[in-house]
C-alpha cells in the first residue's frame, strides 16, 4: 500500500472519471454573456446504514418528521424509491460512514456485501469510512473496497465479491509505522515541493484521503473524516498498524490538497456527529455542541459544506468557520431512515460554492410510498438465502425486552445480555459477575411476530442476531476489587480516561452497587456488592465481558488489568443459549445499580 503514489490515493475518483489531470486542473474558462454564472449541483446522503436492508423494527424503526408525528421508517426498498424521486439530472449521492457493521444476519452473514451492492444500486459515489467498517479489521475494509471472496467463509451465494463501485475515503486514517514514504508526487509538477510540505507533518494514509467528482463541468471535491475516537471503539487488532489523526487536522491538509490542484468546491463527509433532545423535527437545529460542531465550525475555510454522521441524530445546522462565513452543518439520523437533500450552487468563474445558495432538507424514509420493485426482489433473494438460519426460533418472551436505559443508566435487555454472558463463562472461565456494554446492545428485542409469521414473543435467532451482531469472544478476566472499582468509575465522564460521555455497563443480577451522581470523579462507585457480600480492594474477581472490553474498548481501559485471560463462546452464542434455556423470559427489572445524588 505504501508503494501507491500519494495522489492516486488523495485523488481517487478524479483519475477514474477521465475528467482531471493531477498536475492541476485547467483554469476555468470565462462563461459567455449568454451562459449561466453558476450551474446547480444536488447532493444525497446517507449515514450510518448499518445493513439495513429490510426495514428495521422497533423505535429504530420510526423517525418523528417535519410536522412533529413519529411515522415508520426505512428499509432498503424504501430508500431507494425515495432516492429515485429527489435525483435529478445534477445528483451526487455521497454517505457519512456506518454503512456497514453492527448489521442484521441479512447482510453479516454474507460479511456486508449485500449492502455494498445496494449501496451500488443507489448510484453512490463517495463514502467516508466509518468506525464500523472497521469491525472485521482494516484487511478485511480493503476486501470490501477492493474485492475477492472472505479468505475464511470463501464466496457469498452471489459468486466473487467484485469490490464496492464507489470511493470509500478517510484522510484521518494513516498507517502508524509507513516505511520509506512514497515521494511520486511528480504528477503535480510545480505543486510538488509544496505537497511535500503539506504531506510532513501528517503521514502516509492508508486510504484515499479524497474524492473528486465532476457535475455540470465542474469538480467537487470530497474529504472523507472518521471519528478519532475509532481506536477504543472497535477491536484493537484489527487496526494495530493504523493511527487515526485529528479530524480537523487532517481535513485542512485534504483541503490544502484539493486547492492545489484546482478542487475549490469542497465537502466534508465526517463520521463524528453532535446530539439532540429527543422528539425534534429532522429539520431544525437543535443540535448540543459537541465533537461534530467542533470539526465542523474549526475545518478550513475553503470548506463549504459539512455532513456528520455517528451519532445517530437528524439536524440541519448553519455555523460559521473560522472566517466568520456561514457553513452547513447536518446529519441524517440512521438505519436508513432520512435522506438529506442537498441544493447548492457552483460559480463557473471561481469554480467555487457560492455558500449563499445551499438549500438542505431532512427527508424521511417514510413507508407510505410504493417501495422500489428491483430492490424489494433484491432484499427478498438475500433475505431468502439466510432464511433457513435466520427464522429459527430460539427462545421466546413475555413482553417487549428494551435497549433504552432507565434512569441507573440500565436496559432490561442489557441486564439480560449480562445474564447470559454469565451463566456462559461460569464453566470453564469460572466468572463470577459479567458486564455489558450498553453499545454492544443494537435492538430491543420486540413481542410481535416477524414478517415470518413465527409467532408473537417468538424469538428468531435473525432477531438475536440483529440485538448482538459483532461476533464478540467472551473472555474472563481476574481484577481486584479496586481494579473492578477502577473500572466502574470510567463508566464517567471526567475522569482520567477521558471518557466522552458516561457509559454505564450492564451487570448481571448477582451483582450491585452504588454511584453518586454529584461526587468526583474516583469517588463515584461505592457498595460493590456480590451475591449480596460486599467486594473488598483486595479480593480478586473473575468478571466475564465481550473481548472489545477485554481489549480496553470504550475507554475502559481498566480492563487491560486484568489477568488469567480465558476465551469462551461467541457473544451471540452464549445469548442464544440462554434465551433456549430460559424461556420464557420476561423483561428483567433495572433495579442493579442504585443512583444517589
Amino acid at each position: 500500500m505504501t508503494s501507491r503514489s500519494f495522489l492516486r490515493l488523495a485523488l481517487a475518483g478524479a483519475v477514474a472519471s477521465g475528467a482531471v489531470a493531477l498536475a492541476a486542473l485547467p483554469a476555468a474558462a470565462s462563461p459567455s454573456s449568454h451562459a449561466p454564472r453558476t450551474v446547480p449541483v444536488r447532493l444525497l446522503a446517507l449515514n450510518d446504514f448499518h445493513g439495513n436492508l429490510e426495514p428495521p423494527t422497533g423505535s429504530s424503526g420510526r423517525m418523528v418528521d417535519e410536522s412533529g408525528k413519529t411515522v415508520d421508517a426505512g428499509g432498503a426498498a424504501y430508500v431507494a424509491a425515495h432516492m429515485k424521486a429527489l435525483t435529478d439530472r445534477n445528483t451526487i449521492a455521497v454517505a457519512q460512514g456506518d454503512l456497514i457493521g453492527a448489521s442484521p444476519l441479512i447482510s453479516a452473514a454474507y460479511h456486508d456485501e449485500p449492502s455494498i451492492e445496494f449501496m451500488d444500486k443507489l448510484g453512490l459515489k463517495v463514502a467516508a469510512v466509518g468506525n464500523h467498517e472497521f469491525d472485521e479489521g482494516y484487511a478485511e475494509l480493503r476486501r470490501i473496497m477492493d474485492g475477492g471472496c472472505h479468505p475464511v467463509d470463501g464466496c457469498s451465494p452471489a459468486g466473487a465479491w467484485k469490490g464496492a463501485k464507489f470511493d470509500y475515503v478517510g484522510a484521518n486514517v494513516l498507517f502508524k509505522n509507513p516505511g520509506e514514504k512514497t515521494d511520486a508526487l511528480a504528477a503535480l509538477g510545480a505543486k510538488q515541493a509544496e505537497a511535500k510540505k503539506l504531506l510532513a507533518d501528517w503521514g502516509v494514509p492508508a486510504l484515499p484521503p479524497v474524492s473528486v467528482k465532476w457535475m455540470n463541468g465542474v469538480p467537487i471535491g470530497f474529504i472523507g473524516l472518521v471519528t478519532q475516537t475509532t481506536p477504543s471503539i472497535v477491536t484493537a487488532e484489527g487496526i494495530k498498524d493504523l493511527k487515526f489523526i485529528d479530524e480537523v487536522k487532517a481535513a485542512n491538509v485534504a483541503s490544502r490538497i484539493l486547492k492545489l490542484v484546482g478542487v475549490k468546491a469542497q465537502v466534508v463527509l465526517v463520521h463524528e456527529g453532535d446530539q439532540v433532545p429527543p422528539g425534534q423535527s429532522p429539520d431544525t437545529c437543535a443540535a448540543v455542541p459537541g465533537a461534530g460542531s467542533r470539526i465542523a465550525t474549526q475545518v478550513d475555510p475553503e470548506i463549504d459544506v459539512v455532513l456528520s454522521g455517528h451519532s445517530h441524530q437528524a439536524y440541519l445546522c448553519k455555523v460559521k468557520d473560522p472566517a466568520g462565513n456561514d457553513r452547513l452543518f447536518s446529519q441524517g439520523g440512521s438505519f436508513g431512515r432520512v435522506i438529506t437533500q442537498v441544493d447548492l450552487n457552483v460559480n463557473l468563474r471561481t469554480l467555487d460554492i457560492d455558500r449563499s445558495s445551499v438549500v438542505a432538507d431532512n427527508h424521511v424514509v417514510t413507508r407510505t410510498v410504493d417501495p422500489d420493485p428491483e430492490i424489494a426482489t433484491f432484499v427478498q433473494t438475500w433475505k431468502d438465502r439466510v432464511a433457513p438460519v435466520a427464522n429459527k426460533a430460539v427462545g421466546s418472551i413475555t413482553a417487549e425486552i428494551g435497549n433504552t436505559a432507565g434512569p441507573s443508566g440500565e436496559s432490561p435487555l442489557g441486564d439480560l445480555i449480562a445474564d447470559a454472558q454469565l451463566a456462559a463463562t461460569k464453566t470453564g472461565g469460572n466468572a463470577q459477575i459479567a458486564l455489558m456494554n450498553p453499545g454492544g446492545v443494537r435492538m430491543p428485542l420486540t413481542y410481535p411476530s416477524s414478517p415470518a409469521d413465527e409467532g408473537d414473543g417468538v424469538v428468531t435467532y435473525g432477531e438475536a442476531f440483529a440485538v448482538q451482531p459483532f461476533n464478540n469472544l467472551m473472555q474472563v478476566v481476574t481484577l481486584t476489587g479496586a481494579q473492578l472499582k477502577t473500572v466502574l468509575e470510567q463508566q464517567f465522564t471526567g475522569g482520567p480516561n477521558n471518557q466522552a460521555f458516561t457509559k454505564i455497563l450492564q451487570p448481571s443480577a448477582n451483582f450491585t452497587y452504588t454511584y453518586s451522581a454529584g461526587a468526583p470523579w474516583g469517588s463515584k462507585v461505592s457498595d460493590m456488592k456480590i451475591d449480596g457480600v460486599p467486594v473488598t480492594d483486595t479480593q480478586t474477581i473473575r468478571v466475564a465481558a465481550n473481548n472489545f472490553l477485554v481489549g480496553g474498548g470504550d475507554a475502559f481501559t481498566g480492563f487491560t488489568a486484568g489477568t488469567d485471560l480465558w476465551s469462551g463462546p461467541l457473544d451471540i452464542d452464549a445469548f442464544v443459549a440462554y434465551l433456549g434455556q430460559n424461556s420464557p423470559i420476561a423483561p428483567p427489572a433495572t433495579n442493579r445499580i442504585t443512583v444517589v445524588s
